[in-house]
């Protein structure tokens, strides 16, 4: 199982490095123009993330158009922190000028922070992934972050993968005990897709 999950992280992530930076800033210009539709009956606070690298979302310059697009609506935005091995701590996003230098080369708020238990009131947890199986089963990047974080959300929270169009895969990915699935993907050309897991 696990070399299985190595092997797929290695062809995805190296995909994702392929992809040309025009290519980047058009997935990014589509996901910052379907947030409408998915923060729609969707209550604050959303919590969204930085992409960073080859991940859909990230441009080549480090515009934040989706976290920007989302703050344009006036939606209370909080960001991961990321505390260690703890589950991820939030706090808000008040504009690029608000963020620092965190680990893994990630950008992360600098303002107050929240603590864990915020995502029991969030409308919305936007997950970053590499793939997403029918199921709702997710393959991250391995550290672990959203595997402690995601049981600390509400019933009521949305929970949807951020992935590349070539993000939602027909074959089961190999689940373990602590996964908790996703109730939606989020592609740039695709939009969300509701799952049925």
């Amino acid at each position: 199982m696990t070399s299985t999950k190595a092997e797929l992280r290695r062809s995805l992530l190296a995909a994702r490095r392929a992809r040309s930076p025009e290519a980047r800033r058009a997935d990014a210009a589509a996901l910052a123009a379907g947030l409408p539709a998915l923060l729609e009956g969707v209550a604050d606070p959303v919590c969204l993330f930085v992409a960073v690298g080859g991940e859909p979302g990230a441009t080549p310059d480090g515009a934040l158009p989706v976290l920007d697009a989302a703050r344009a609506m006036g939606r209370r935005v909080l960001l991961p922190v990321t505390v260690g091995a703890a589950p991820l701590d939030w706090a808000p996003y008040d504009g690029p000028e608000s963020l620092g230098a965190g680990p893994h080369g990630l950008r992360e708020p600098m303002g107050p922070r929240l603590g864990p238990a915020v995502l029991a009131d969030a409308g919305l947890v936007v997950v970053p992934a590499l793939a997403v199986d029918h199921r709702g089963v997710r393959l991250g990047r391995g550290g672990g972050h959203y595997d402690r974080s995601l049981p600390l959300a509400g019933a009521q929270t949305r929970l949807v993968a951020l992935v590349g169009d070539d993000g939602l895969l027909a074959d089961d990915l190999p689940a373990e005990p602590h996964d908790v699935g996703v109730h939606a993907v989020w592609r740039p050309s695709s939009g969300v897709t509701w799952l049925s897991a």
